[in-house]
């Protein structure tokens, strides 16, 4: 059975793993590799792999009256889906870099909020079928208010929204980015929200 780790190789199954791997493509965010692999059935096959360095996503919760916190959604221009997303922070990995501290930084630059406690909800890869990249999901409360440091690229606006709106906008198709859904959805169960 596998374990789960996401390591590479194997993966514990005899007689499968990569044979060989060839670099096409380096990048500022993905490398793309083309791997020749053995499946575990015992056939071969070639495969285009995204390498990506991982990724924290982070769920802010304030303080909040009453029964329903407000969390910090941030509405995100994203090329790729051609216009805005609503979206909990995140960012890549820096290299050295722990998913806490990567966690922690993202937080801070994109909404000037630090975070008194930080727990990791789960990690996921966000597409296995083309890439390695695995994202670290973390809940993050007794917020500190700051000033954020966006890149150039981040066009962006904090969205401060009741867990009880967030939900139905996953609900509605309002709020359509993965990384978002389970984030908000595994911190909404671990508050009693569902």
């Amino acid at each position: 059975m596998p374990d789960g780790s996401g390591s590479t190789g194997s993966a514990g199954l005899p007689g499968s793993g990569k044979l060989s791997s060839r670099r096409v493509y380096s990048g500022k965010v993905i490398s793309v590799d083309l791997d020749t692999v053995q499946f575990p059935n015992g056939t071969t096959g070639d495969l285009e792999m995204v390498r990506h360095s991982g990724a924290s996503a982070i769920v802010p919760v304030l303080e909040a009256e009453g029964k329903d916190p407000v969390v910090l959604l941030i509405r995100q221009y994203r090329y790729a889906a051609e216009g805005f997303l609503y979206e909990i922070p995140a960012g890549r990995l820096d290299e050295g870099e722990t998913p806490e501290e990567c966690a922690r930084r993202e937080l801070k630059e994109e909404t000037g909020y630090s975070a008194s406690d930080l727990k990791l909800l789960t990690t996921i890869f966000t597409t296995p079928g083309f890439t390695d990249e695995r994202i670290h999901l973390f809940v993050a409360s007794g917020l500190i208010a700051g000033t954020s440091a966006l890149e150039s690229d981040e066009i962006l606006e904090i969205s401060p929204t009741p867990m009880s709106q967030a939900l139905e906008m996953i609900r509605s198709g309002v709020i359509k980015d993965g990384k978002t859904i389970v984030g908000l959805l595994l911190a909404a169960r671990a508050a009693g929200h569902e």
